[in-house]
């Protein structure tokens, strides 16, 4: 896509300069669904840090499986950090974070709008909210959040195609772009026989405090001696994410000889049996001694854990960008991940990690040879930080994102003439 100045484009109606008007339009933002919806807030920030108006339109979901909704303000502005929210009760379709009341307030205001930045697919709100907004002639931004993936669609497949064919289809075709955060993602998506025009823009990554005296406190809390290395798995608890390759690598090194301590750091309430199996796992394992499982992380305490960790090992089956690799890069920590994360070829460029195939012996010799070599570990988590700080920053994304926008308004508008 064509980039533009770093001037922000105005409605042609108004006669005096305003911002540019933004909705970014997401199921929820719950840390229950993970960093690909939390993004939002960190996008909408660096946005509004630009001068940008930024609109969250959101449910208040907050789980599929019986938890209580988020206890936030329903259908008035929240601000925040510069930008505003506006959650919606989810109804009548709670369990796929659906709301009326949040359509028929985006159906009013749709006009006071320049654009619509859509995130997620086959998601019902989403679906919706790009009909709205193709009927209406808003030009719209679809995110798929990796739902295009080949591996992705083979879930629930003939149900997907079908929901595809009846609407998903359309909405792409009518998108003016289609946002992946990967070249390896915007490679293999699938587009249903439609041509998109296809942007690429990686997520970003808050900065880190330095919080060493929280790092001597949690090694000292867990007994865990100051030379040896701490290797940090840290997201959902999903079967997608390569837990079955970690930790009988783990185990294998362990019967070599090696000296390591593993931290497990996540959660997943949508499928709690799982998790439950992966503790199970580990505490009939050789690797129960070597091991700590936190739960799920967040704040100073998220911040510690990357901060004192020596290594992050994410080998996922698919992921169309990897969040969580993202954050531990930026706390300096080398990374080791399989080959079907999207961003592998950016790490390899940058040397600031190992890669694997999604096997057990090719994970295992990765990490292997990160954990004999300390030096190398200082050396690629540098280059990690380095590599965060040029390309994963909020500020420099934002900045991108502006630029796209203003493209798209501006190929809206010659079209219209």
């Amino acid at each position: 896509m064509t980039s533009l100045s770093s001037s922000l484009i105005f409605p042609s109606h108004c006669s005096t300069a305003q911002p540019l008007r933004i909705l970014q339009i997401v199921p929820s933002i719950s840390l229950v669904y993970g960093g690909p919806s939390q993004m939002v807030l960190g996008l909408s920030k660096g946005l509004a840090a630009h001068g940008v108006d930024v609109t969250i339109l959101t449910t208040n979901a907050n789980g599929d499986v019986g938890q209580a909704p988020l206890d936030v303000p329903l259908d008035r502005p929240v601000k925040q950090d510069g930008y505003q929210i506006r959650y919606f009760r989810c109804s009548p379709f709670r369990r796929y974070k659906f709301s009326i009341e949040l359509l028929h307030w985006l159906t009013r205001h749709v006009t006071e709008f320049n654009l619509a930045h859509i995130h997620a697919l086959f998601s019902p709100i989403s679906t919706a909210a790009a009909t709205v907004a193709r009927f209406r002639h808003l030009p719209y931004i679809l995110r798929p959040l990796g739902t295009l993936d080949p591996a992705d669609l083979q879930k629930k497949r003939q149900l997907k195609q079908l929901y595809a064919a009846l609407f998903e289809r359309s909405n792409l075709a009518g998108a003016s772009a289609v946002h992946f955060t990967s070249d390896q993602e915007a490679k293999i998506s699938e587009r249903f026989g439609i041509t998109t025009n296809d942007l690429v823009i990686p997520l970003g990554v808050p900065k880190l405090a330095d919080r060493h005296g929280s790092v001597q406190d949690l090694r000292r809390d867990l007994g865990i001696p100051i030379d040896c290395p701490i290797v940090l798995f840290m997201s959902r608890i999903d079967r997608k994410k390569g837990l079955d390759l970690v930790l009988p690598a783990l185990k294998q090194l362990l019967e070599e000889g090696l000296q390591f301590h593993f931290m497990l750091a996540g959660s997943n309430p949508q499928d709690p049996d799982y998790e439950n199996q992966i503790q199970v796992q580990i505490q009939r394992s050789p690797l129960s001694a070597h091991t700590t499982i936190t739960g799920f992380a967040s704040g100073e305490f998220k911040a510690a854990l990357l901060q004192a960790s020596d290594l992050f090992v994410l080998p996922s089956y698919y992921e169309n960008f990897g969040i969580a690799v993202a954050e531990a890069m930026a706390a300096g920590v080398p990374v080791v991940i399989s080959d079907q994360v999207h961003i592998w070829r950016e790490i390899q460029q940058a040397e600031a990690g190992w890669v694997s195939s999604c096997e057990v012996a090719s994970l295992k010799a990765q990490l292997r040879s990160a954990l004999q070599t300390p030096q190398e570990r200082q050396r690629r988590g540098a280059n990690a930080k380095a590599h965060t700080i040029e390309h994963y920053s909020w500020d420099a994304i934002a900045q991108q994102m502006i630029q796209a926008y203003q493209q798209i308004l501006a190929d809206s508008q010659q079209k219209s003439l």
